[in-house]
């Protein structure tokens, strides 16, 4: 069972946090909240798409140079890293001293989604690698999403138990929560 905290207690944690993992399903809200801590904090933002997974033309990077990637990342002092992978839970879930949960109704998710794409259709985002323009999402991308908490949660919930068994976790239900974590801060 995770380490469950408070928002509040999460707000808390945060002050000090050093690496900041955050986790959820696609268009719930990582990327964003991400940012924003780099920008209270200075933590530096590691987008896992961007800087990890993609490269130009949405050729997915060699698993070999994934594992480096990681490893160089998670050695740095200071990072907030947002992305879901369960791959990377070995290596990121025991360097983090903190890990922030996007949770939000699969509804708010798809919703986001659907901003999202009308707002960068055919453009790269911050929070994407070069050469990988926002795309119409298809069938299975949005299965992924409606779905990600049946399918997805048990495993994010199991590689916790396994690599961050003392990690505090906090689960942000949505734009209402992720507001309140950051005026914690203040």
């Amino acid at each position: 069972m995770p380490n469950y905290i408070s928002i509040l207690d999460a707000s808390r944690h945060l002050k000090t946090a050093k690496r900041v993992t955050v986790v959820g399903t696609s268009a719930g809200g990582k990327s964003t909240l991400s940012a924003k801590i780099e920008a209270r904090l200075g933590l530096p933002h590691v987008p896992y798409d961007r800087d990890l997974c993609w490269l130009p033309g949405w050729q997915l990077r060699d698993k070999a140079e994934r594992a480096d990637l990681l490893a160089k990342f998670t050695a740095q002092e200071r990072w907030v890293m947002d992305g879901t992978q369960i791959s990377s839970f070995p290596t990121r879930l025991p360097r983090s001293d903190l890990l922030i949960w996007m949770r939000p109704h699969r509804l708010q998710a798809m919703w986001q989604l659907s901003r999202r794409v009308l707002r960068n259709y055919g453009q790269v985002r911050p929070d994407m690698a070069q050469g990988c323009p926002e795309q119409l999402p298809d069938r299975a991308f949005l299965s992924y999403i409606w779905n990600f908490e049946r399918d997805q949660s048990p495993r994010i919930i199991a590689g916790i138990d396994r690599f961050g068994a003392d990690l505090p976790v906090c689960v942000l239900r949505g734009n209402r929560d992720s507001a309140r974590l950051l005026a914690g801060l203040e």
